[in-house]
């Protein structure tokens, strides 16, 4: 069944590169809540999947315009003064996007993505207070949900929504399988990226030796190879101010390095996807004792295919990885295995 399924998709994508689709006018309306304060900002219209710029204007009287052509379909988001304020699918025709309510109206492709986000939040809502057992058939539940929404829009954004949805948590082999049955989705560029971010994590897993990148900020370049494989232990605090996980971590860090710094253990900070004003003032307000490398943004998680942060890889003296993606217990384990390991 899933063969002819493939086969069928696989002939669908064939025969949409075929028959290319005319550009049509589309108008687009941004209501700004006057509490954003953003009378005279610019906001710009991107595709989402390439990050192409399609269109720009200001903010006047909490409004903004957007006007133009396009052929099909795509996922459209808009960023005021570089800060991404709405998300919709942008299609022929007239569409109002009102940003404080989240409410977009307007094309029957952005009518079937409110019905399949409705649908996906009925199983989600199964999660909360579910058992460990029940958690896992609700995965499963999701994830079929998911794959039902790409099936049925395969030839639009919604698909491609969805898909990206689908695979965020695959890996290389998982991925692989799932473009066979959708390869049409081959041409995206964000899964394209998704694509290396998953080879790249492949190849940089516990055994592996590091891979080195460097980071100019101020004048001042610092390479990942200026602290690790010089002869000690290293932990790599991949983080940013404004994730709250990563915040909680910093706690744990603290007491390996106030435990095992004394035996050699060093720990380094790698600030990614962060503005250097708010990492310095998280580093300050958190009292971080161990040096970071400020500004990395996406150089470092793109070379290790890091999805999720924070993300902390243990390093050992020669500079392979000896643990990654652990956190809590799982880390302290891992850390107090390799310092012990060192002791003898």
């Amino acid at each position: 069944m899933r063969i002819y399924k493939a086969i069928l998709t696989g002939m669908a994508a064939a025969m949409m590169a075929a028959q290319p689709v005319a550009a049509e006018n589309y108008r687009v309306e941004i209501t700004v809540p006057t509490e954003a304060d953003a009378e005279g900002a610019m906001a710009v219209l991107k595709d989402y999947d390439s990050g192409a710029k399609l269109d720009s204007a200001l903010v006047t009287e909490g409004r903004v315009l957007f006007s133009g052509d396009v052929a099909g379909s795509r996922i459209a988001r808009v960023a005021i003064d570089d800060t991404p304020v709405a998300q919709f699918i942008l299609e022929p025709g007239d569409i109002a996007v009102d940003i404080a309510t989240r409410d977009v109206k307007g094309g029957a492709l952005n009518a079937t993505m409110d019905k399949a986000i409705a649908q996906v939040s009925e199983v989600m809502k199964k999660f909360k207070g579910a058992s460990y057992e029940q958690a896992a058939a609700l995965e499963r539940e999701y994830e079929a949900c998911c794959d039902s929404i790409v099936a049925a829009n395969a030839d639009n954004a919604v698909g491609l929504m969805f898909f990206i949805e689908l695979v965020s948590d695959y890996d290389v082999d998982a991925m692989e399988a799932a473009l066979t049955r959708y390869p049409q989705y081959r041409e995206s560029k964000r899964v394209q990226k998704m694509q290396r971010a998953l080879a790249n994590k492949a190849a940089t897993q516990p055994g592996s030796r590091y891979v080195d990148f460097e980071v100019t900020y101020e004048g001042v370049t610092k390479r990942l190879s200026d602290y690790v494989g010089k002869g000690e232990y290293v932990l790599v605090d991949f983080w940013a101010s404004w994730c709250g996980p990563c915040i909680r971590e910093i706690a744990v860090l603290k007491d390996l390095y106030k435990e095992y710094g004394p035996q050699g253990l060093k720990v380094l900070g790698v600030a990614v996807w962060d503005e250097p004003a708010n990492t310095k003032k998280a580093i300050e307000t958190h009292q971080i004792p161990w040096e970071c490398i400020i500004n990395a943004q996406t150089i470092p998680t793109d070379l290790y295919g890091i999805s999720g942060i924070p993300c902390i890889i243990l390093f050992a003296p020669d500079g392979t990885i000896v643990s990654r993606d652990k956190q809590d217990d799982a880390l302290r384990a891992d850390v107090a295995a390799a310092m012990t390991a060192a002791a003898k």
